[in-house]
């Protein structure tokens, strides 16, 4: 009998070897160069589209603004992803308890993924003003349900021939919960959190375009206004590397917090 729950294949195959990012780095490296033969060679203004060398350059020049409104992006990011992710992991504490609850809940978190960012962010803005608050909140608001999701579907994942073992034994529901229900929910969490830190980086400067003093959001629309195509592509850029970084963290953390998930796996595949 096993003592762990099935250990699911979330986010995919991964590649062992050190070779495995060299198929998208090729794409990438072939989209750059035909991006800047393009820019140099059709005739078409700079500064309607700018080559790939002239935003790299630009955006090193202008390189102080940047850092200082990545900053506050990725403090508004980091926060709310942090607040999505203890209200997700509440959430769903909460409806594994019960099925009523879940009959109870589920549609309500469902629904507030229907409500149009672009309504409710001014609103926030309003009700708690331009500072840090309203980011955090609107990171939230769109970012905890992948989460809680994630961890359900890890939850029901449990081997119930554990959880009678562990009832046998003369486990609570607690114990049960802490030592298979949970640690099956772990591979599904970070999934989860995968989802929920690309959404965190969008709703972020997006949420700065709602109201905002400094942040990527603010820089963008600052620079378009001024027509500094050359400049926005640098802050795209930017943020790009930003959301590859943190999706990147969520593996490093993984690793760290569940090793043996990592080991099961590849003994399952051998």
């Amino acid at each position: 009998m096993s003592t762990r729950g099935p250990v699911p294949l979330v986010g995919g195959r991964r590649t062992t070897s050190g070779w495995g990012w060299l198929p998208a780095l090729v794409i990438i490296g072939l989209g750059v160069a035909a991006w800047q033969v393009y820019a140099t060679r059709s005739g078409v203004s700079a500064q309607i589209l700018p080559s790939p060398a002239r935003v790299v350059h630009a955006g090193w020049l202008d390189r102080g603004a940047l850092w200082t409104n990545t900053l506050a992006t990725l403090q508004e990011t980091l926060f709310g992803f942090l607040l999505a992710a203890a209200v997700g992991f509440v959430l769903s504490m909460i409806i594994d308890a019960s099925t009523i609850l879940r009959n109870a809940l589920m549609p309500l978190l469902i629904g507030s993924q229907t409500l149009p960012l672009v309504a409710i962010a001014p609103l926030v803005i309003i009700w708690f003003g331009f500072g840090l608050t309203p980011k955090i909140l609107l990171v939230a608001l769109l970012s905890f349900f992948p989460i809680t999701v994630a961890l359900l579907e890890g939850y029901q994942a449990t081997d119930p021939d554990v959880e009678r073992l562990l009832i046998s034994m003369g486990a609570g529901r607690w114990r049960v919960f802490r030592s298979a229900r949970l640690p099956t929910s772990m591979p599904f969490f970070f999934a989860g959190l995968r989802i929920a830190i690309t959404y965190s980086v969008v709703v972020a400067i997006f949420a700065e375009y709602a109201g905002a003093t400094a942040g990527l959001g603010v820089y963008i629309e600052e620079e378009t206004h001024v027509f500094r195509t050359d400049l926005v592509f640098a802050a795209v850029l930017v943020t790009t590397l930003v959301t590859v970084g943190l999706f990147a963290a969520t593996y490093a953390l993984e690793r760290i917090m569940i090793p043996w998930y990592r080991i099961s796996r590849q003994t399952t595949r051998r």
